[in-house]
């Protein structure tokens, strides 16, 4: 077993900024750090349905990597997709964590 955890980043993806922040302060304290992507609301990018799914997809693989979660959720905001991933996360046993 790695001495290093590994720790998923979820949340919207109009907060780029802070996953980038959150990203390093995680790293910087010893974690492999899985994060998104895509920012597509940040970056305005036009997505199409079977790549939502994939993304989505995606994102559920690096839940299950992890040992644990950390949600980005600046200013109390959690959209329907984080909190779909949170459930997930907590179905399968997952410590989360949260910014705010």
């Amino acid at each position: 077993m790695s001495k290093y955890k590994i720790v998923t980043l979820i949340g919207s993806t109009k907060f780029k900024d802070d996953f980038i922040k959150v990203k390093e302060q995680l790293t910087l304290q010893g974690f492999i750090v899985l994060s998104l992507g895509v920012f597509s609301q940040y970056d305005n990018i036009k997505l199409s349905e079977d790549q939502l799914n994939m993304l989505a997809d995606i994102q559920n693989k690096k839940i299950e990597m992890a040992d644990e979660i950390f949600v980005i959720n600046k200013n109390g905001y959690i959209g329907d997709s984080t909190k779909t991933e949170i459930e997930f996360a907590k179905s399968l046993g997952k410590k989360i964590n949260y910014l705010e």
